[in-house]
């Protein structure tokens, strides 16, 4: 668990990181501020950014991302969604397929780490969920392009006035061959698409711990 002092040093170093100069592009500005850059140390790679406020808690949505094997039940574009694995540093193996319109099915491995955030006092004021490859630790399926580099993060505050902040980040090359056109209308449609599922997946676990009435 880290303290709030150190995740905000993180979450600093990430956003002057990663893609040199290269400016952000605002994509939406509207409840899910989202924009993107270039990110050159991949080929094709893209670098995004979205912000906003769900109306959810943050053990709710705490609870969703955890658990990945739901993940095909809630996130756009998952057909599949495995837990490979548990490591002895905290971190879980976990394996994703997407099936997308036009263009073939893509696929990837990630090592993921969960770090509710403390406070002084010793309880939870942040959550903080962070990813990077591991496409080595599963081979290669026939027929199913596999996504390299995929990296980011989650990171939520709850807000005194109800609900969660979110910023949501990540890093992700094409992976084969995507037309300009769809990988355009993608980078926005995807991100709210996903954004909107960890809402939706939230809200109903709430209403699955509601008492009967």
């Amino acid at each position: 668990m880290r303290s709030v002092a150190r995740v905000a040093v993180l979450v600093c170093a990430l956003a002057a990181g990663g893609a040199g100069a290269e400016d952000w592009e605002q994509v939406s500005n509207g409840d899910i501020a989202i924009k993107a850059r270039p990110y050159t140390a991949v080929t094709g790679g893209r670098e995004v950014w979205a912000e906003g406020v769900l109306p959810v808690s943050l053990q709710d949505v705490q609870a969703a991302l955890t658990d990945h094997d739901s993940f095909r039940h809630f996130m756009p574009y998952v057909t599949e969604s495995r837990l490979l694995s548990r490591g002895e540093d905290g971190t879980r193996l976990t394996y994703t397929r997407l099936d997308f319109p036009i263009i073939s099915d893509r696929d990837y491995v990630l090592r993921v780490l969960d770090e509710p955030v403390l406070g002084a006092d010793g309880k939870q004021v942040a959550f903080h969920q962070k990813w990077t490859p591991a496409s080595s630790e599963l081979p290669e399926r026939a027929g199913v392009v596999r996504l390299r580099h995929n990296q980011g993060s989650w990171y939520f505050t709850p807000r005194a006035e109800g609900g969660v902040h979110f910023v949501y980040r990540f890093i992700v090359e094409p992976g084969g061959s995507i037309p300009g056109f769809l990988a355009g209308v993608g980078q926005k449609d995807a991100v709210e698409a996903t954004v909107r599922g960890v809402e939706k997946r939230a809200l109903k676990l709430a209403a699955d711990r509601a008492p009967a009435k």
